[in-house]
Parts: C-alpha cells; sequence; structure tokens
C-alpha cells in the first residue's frame, strides 16, 4: 500500500495524477476528472463552518497559526482563510504536502494568500495553535491481518507470481499478534486492518504540538463497530474515476487505497501519548454545532449545493467522524456541544 501510493514518481500520490474533483468540475459534469471528491469541493460551507470551530481557538492566541496535512487541491485552506478573514483573524498557514503535483495546484489556489501561506518539507518541531488533517488518515497504509482456520495470525502480503501480483499470507509478528488480539476474539477466516503508522503519526504530534487542537476528519468506526464480526473483509477500498472496488492489486500507483479508521485507536494513542481527547462525533453534528446553518444563510443557492451530502445520514454525515485531540486547551469545543460521543470510543 505504501508503495503503490507513495513509491517516488510512480505512487498515486507522488505523480502528476488529476486526482480530486474540483469544485468547479463538479459544476460542470462534462469537465469531471479525478477519482473521488471530498468535503471541501462539495461545497464552502464545509471551510466556512469549520473556520468557526477554529476561529474560537485561535481567539486565544497573539499570533493565530494553522498547519494543514494533506491539503488536497487547497480548496479547503481557501475557504477557512476567507472565512477567518471576515472574523478579523489572520493566522500564519502552514502547508504539509507529500505529493509535488498537489503541491503545485495548492500554491495556485492559494495565490492570493501567498503572504501567509507557507509549505513545510518535514513536520514542525514546535507548534501551537490548530491542525488539520481532512481523508488523511484513511490514506495512510495499514497491515492486512486475520486468522487462518487453525486460529493462527497471519498477515496478508503481495508478492509476484506469473506475470502478475499476487496475495501471499505469512506469520503476523508478535506487535501485529497482540494488537488484533487486543481489540477481538479469534475468529478464523476474518481479514482487518491494523494502522500502526497512524497511531504512531497521532504520537509524534504530541511531540511537537506544544499547545492547541487538532481536527481529525475522516471515514470510520469505534473499535467495536470496525472490528465487528460481521464486517469478515475489512475496510480496505480503492477508488478510481469515481467508482469503488476493493482489489488494490490491479493498477499499482493509477488508483487511490484506503481503509477506514480505527478512531478507538486514534484516541487511544492520543491518551497515551498526553494529549487530551476533547471530542468525537459525527460530521453532521460536529457541522451543526460549529454553525452550519449559519453559514447557509449567507451562502447563494449555487454554494449551498453539495450540503446535503456533508450532513445526510446517507451520504458522509454519519459515516465520516472528528476527532479532536489538543494539549493545553481549556475551553469546550462548540463542535462538539451536543453530541460528543467520546463514551463510545
Amino acid at each position: 500500500m505504501h508503495e503503490s501510493l507513495y513509491a517516488p514518481g510512480l505512487g498515486y500520490y507522488a505523480a502528476g495524477l488529476a486526482k480530486l474533483a474540483t469544485r468547479d468540475t463538479l459544476d460542470r459534469p462534462e469537465a469531471a476528472v479525478g477519482d473521488f471528491v471530498t468535503a471541501p469541493e462539495l461545497s464552502p460551507a464545509f471551510g466556512y463552518t469549520l473556520a468557526q470551530q477554529i476561529a474560537q481557538v485561535l481567539r486565544q492566541q497573539e499570533q493565530p497559526s494553522i498547519v494543514e496535512f494533506g491539503g488536497g487541491s487547497g480548496q479547503l485552506a481557501h475557504d477557512v482563510l476567507t472565512a477567518l478573514a471576515d472574523l478579523d483573524i489572520h493566522p500564519n498557514y502552514f502547508m504539509v504536502e507529500v505529493s509535488a503535483d498537489l503541491r503545485q495546484r495548492q500554491q495556485a489556489r492559494l495565490a492570493q494568500w501567498s503572504s501567509s501561506v507557507q509549505w513545510l518539507d518535514t513536520l514542525p518541531t514546535a507548534f501551537e495553535g490548530v491542525v488539520l488533517a481532512n481523508e488523511v488518515l484513511d490514506a495512510m497504509p495499514v497491515h492486512l491481518v486475520g486468522w487462518h482456520e487453525d486460529g493462527s495470525v497471519f498477515e496478508r502480503g503481495v508478492s509476484w507470481q506469473d506475470d502478475q501480483f499476487v496475495w501471499q499470507d505469512r506469520p503476523a509478528s508478535q506487535t501485529l499478534s497482540t494488537a488484533l488480539a487486543a481489540v477481538m476474539p479469534p475468529l478464523p477466516g476474518y481479514l482487518t486492518e491494523i494502522n500502526p503508522t497512524a497511531q504512531a503519526w497521532i504520537s509524534e504530534m504530541s511531540q511537537w504540538l506544544k499547545w492547541g487542537v487538532a481536527l481529525l476528519i475522516d471515514y470510520g468506526f469505534v473499535a467495536r463497530e470496525y472490528y465487528h464480526p460481521q464486517r469478515t473483509k475489512g475496510t480496505l477500498m480503492c477508488h478510481i474515476q469515481h467508482r469503488s472496488h476493493a482489489n488494490p492489486l490491479i493498477l499499482p500507483g493509477l488508483q487511490d487505497i484506503t481503509a477506514h479508521v480505527d478512531f478507538s485507536a486514534m484516541a487511544q494513542a492520543a491518551h497515551d501519548s498526553g494529549l487530551d481527547v476533547m471530542g468525537y462525533t459525527s460530521q453532521a453534528r460536529f457541522l451543526l454545532n460549529a454553525g452550519l446553518l449559519d453559514v447557509m444563510a449567507n451562502l447563494d443557492t449555487t454554494a449551498q449545493r453539495g450540503i446535503d451530502k456533508l450532513i445526510s445520514e446517507a451520504e458522509m454525515g454519519e459515516l465520516f467522524k472528528v476527532l479532536a485531540v489538543s494539549r493545553g486547551i481549556e475551553i469546550d469545543l462548540k463542535g462538539f456541544a451536543r453530541s460528543d460521543r467520546r463514551h463510545q470510543l
């Protein structure tokens, strides 16, 4: 998964592919490009509403700052900066982007903000402010693990046979076996994912986030839903030309590969590394809490398109979740004022 997504010059995020459907192409279906669409591209209401929550935190800083990971086309940064400017908040905005192609698109999209936006090649060593990660955790490479009929734990890997990629299993490491045993009892024939990379990323965040809030937005479940006995094939999915399927062995480097997020594991990694877990809820509830209805009142009809997908339970509203972890924050975050689900983690 790592090589397919990030191999220099060849991986999906390292090659010059039109990965994201953008807002302008969504308005013109005949010009549609990319393989998938993210919330910021559906409507400016997403970024404008997210900015209301961000503002609550940044108002506590003398020099407000934001760092965004995996900024896509730059649309989210554009919308957040636009909404914050209307609130008379003018932050330093840092972007961390592994894709050279996407970085160029971001720089073009954010040209008007060139004096306040800076791209980073490495993680910050010390940061205070708001961390944004929208659909970042799902693209971090996972390990496929499961149980053989004899109850032994295997890790599923990839081999080359008869001029094609094929699955090949091997005994799982003790680390993966222990991690799997911690989330569910043995179930022969069951296949799922473990994501130590995402957990390590959050643990690393605890080293450089000196004060502030990280808003982690992605599709996923709490552990008891993620590792439900009926979810026998896991959550690994591929996306290409707005179609989804479950075979990552075809078209390597040409299609996106993702896995849903185990938010219980993410919250546990934050807690274990000394961060506070401040809130967890659905995307729909977060946006409504943060002021979506007030934002909508100021949008024209065109800009309101796509909002139904952001909050509908049948679309992104329930599948996508928002997890907030922090250090040194003593206020209650407005995005979790109602229907905070931390007790489910």
